[in-house]
């Protein structure tokens, strides 16, 4: 049956999804299935590349999987990064020991702390330890390793070797993408790996996600869903989106 009644955002973000299915998505058979003109699935195809979201092929596209810079992520679906931030807000310890992943969600969680009383903010985002850095109350921690080439976060042996080595209260992550049966993927498995090591030493992990990444696998396996306890989105709670993942974590 068409799906005839979906906004410009929701459908351009189920092409995404489409997109990582084995053979891509097809412009004739979307144009179908959003009862849409082919003209409208061409145009959604080509905003979507722009923000490296699909890569575009004769008759269609398919997942781009390439990791992107900071500045080129962070600009992507920016206002429901920033609603996930303001509702993560709220979890955030005023004291304490906390960790913030490399993600341009974890670094608006940053941008909306204001001041703290003595909480310390571990991070592999040198972006990110920049805006906790400038906080009152707050001691921000860098860690070590090796720049990623293409989003510039620190990661490797060096980065996990540092960051196996603290506790944390709270570790705030993000992903590339939430499937409720395997959990969160990344785009590299050394961006995986970092989280792993961050979830392993933290007694709580949330979980921070737009929605456009539900539903869907990168290409590194990074948490399972027992792994986090809590998943943040910009989505009403009850909306339908989230039924999947209801079994798995708190929804906020």
């Amino acid at each position: 049956m068409a799906i005839s009644n979906l906004d410009a955002e929701r459908r351009r973000d189920r092409l995404v999804a489409l997109a990582h299915e084995p053979d891509g998505v097809l412009i004739d058979v979307a144009a179908d299935l959003f009862a849409v003109s082919g003209m409208t699935i061409r145009r959604d195809l080509l905003e979507l590349e722009a923000e490296g979201r699909v890569r575009r092929v004769r008759g269609g596209a398919v997942a781009a999987e390439t990791a992107r810079a900071f500045d080129a992520r962070s600009a992507v679906r920016a206002t429901a990064k920033r609603a996930v931030a303001a509702k993560a807000l709220a979890l955030v310890p005023r004291r304490g020991v906390v960790a913030l992943d490399a993600s341009t969600t974890a670094h608006a969680l940053a941008a909306a702390l204001g001041s703290r009383d003595r909480l310390t903010v571990y991070t592999n985002a040198f972006e990110t330890f920049q805006v906790a850095n400038r906080l009152e109350g707050v001691t921000a921690v860098l860690s070590g390793g090796e720049a990623e080439p293409t989003t510039g976060s620190l990661v490797g042996p060096i980065a996990a070797r540092s960051l196996r080595s603290v506790y944390f209260d709270v570790f705030f992550t993000s992903a590339d993408a939430v499937d409720p049966v395997d959990g969160t993927s990344e785009v590299s498995v050394e961006e995986a790996e970092v989280k792993r090591v961050l979830a392993a030493g933290a007694s709580r992990t949330i979980l921070c996600v737009d929605s456009s990444k539900l539903g869907r696998r990168s290409v590194a396996r990074a948490l399972d869903g027992g792994e986090f306890s809590t998943i943040v989105t910009e989505l009403e709670p009850s909306d339908p989106r989230l039924d999947p993942y209801r079994l798995l974590a708190e929804i906020v």
